[in-house]
């Protein structure tokens, strides 16, 4: 158990905080307590920690199997009350995800399924190792993706979730890819070092414009031209004032790292 958590581990190791899911023995598959546990440690203990992206993560051969079976078995006696509740969680858990300020980046190894394919969708980056499998199985066993469903629709559009919704068919690696549920695969063996690289170009930009970027996304998300100019004028103009700009043109014009690229290659050094 690390800082309160059973089924996860959260760690924080200079700018990056890791959370790695940590039931192997049922390849992190997801019950109530671990869907509590990742809400919380996005939600709040990421949020508040002093890293500026988040890597997540899972531990043993599988990244996240779905739900556990046994957990999925219980809630078949529930009522539809109960099964509203227990949805909202897992839906809840999602967007404290998607809505974590820092970015987050997924590395996915072994098996995707169900909720798991969520958990790589509702993160901002995506690695998978060679060799995972991808599934939206749920229509196999007769229920649908719908919680995990605004995230997955996002990452690979409807067209190819027509196909990956309603056939449950396993897919591999390289057509994770080429869907858009994940940015990059790389063999297994190179897949944390995939992470750092991605980890380390993070850390090279301006904490706050990351920021302020991943919440301009979800802000123009589906506006027209015309109805984002009025939001994306105002938000150069203000990005332009800050201090961080300034600093950024500075380095530039001086041909020098910026002074968040110079902390974060710090701590990497007293890290290692």
């Amino acid at each position: 158990m690390t800082g309160g958590f059973e089924r996860l581990r959260l760690s924080v190791e200079g700018r990056v905080a890791r959370v790695t899911l940590a039931r192997p023995e049922v390849r992190n598959a997801f019950d109530d307590a671990l869907i509590g546990e990742l809400t919380r440690a996005f939600g709040v203990r990421a949020a508040e920690s002093a890293a500026r992206v988040v890597v997540l993560a899972g531990e043993g051969p599988s990244f996240c199997a779905g739900a556990d079976i046994h957990w999925m078995r219980q809630a078949g006696t529930y009522t539809r009350e109960e099964n509203e509740r227990d949805a909202e969680r897992m839906a809840r858990m999602l967007r404290a995800i998607d809505a974590c300020p820092k970015p987050v980046v997924a590395l996915a190894q072994g098996a995707a399924i169900g909720g798991g394919v969520g958990l790589v969708a509702a993160a901002d980056i995506a690695i998978a190792a060679e060799g995972t499998v991808f599934s939206l199985a749920e229509v196999k066993l007769g229920i649908l993706p719908a919680v995990i469903s605004p995230y997955a629709l996002r990452a690979i559009g409807a067209r190819n979730a027509r196909n990956l919704f309603l056939t449950g068919e396993r897919f591999d690696a390289r057509e994770a890819l080429r869907v858009g549920l994940v940015h990059e695969v790389v063999p297994a063996e190179e897949l944390e070092a995939a992470g750092r690289r991605k980890v380390d170009a993070l850390l090279s930009s301006g904490p706050e414009a990351v920021g302020a970027a991943k919440a301009l996304i979800e802000k123009v998300t589906g506006l027209t031209p015309d109805e984002a100019m009025p939001m994306t004028v105002r938000a150069i103009s203000e990005r332009r004032a800050s201090a961080e700009a300034r600093e950024g043109l500075s380095a530039f014009l001086e041909k020098r790292r910026p002074s968040w690229s110079q902390a974060a290659e710090k701590k990497k050094g007293e890290a290692s």
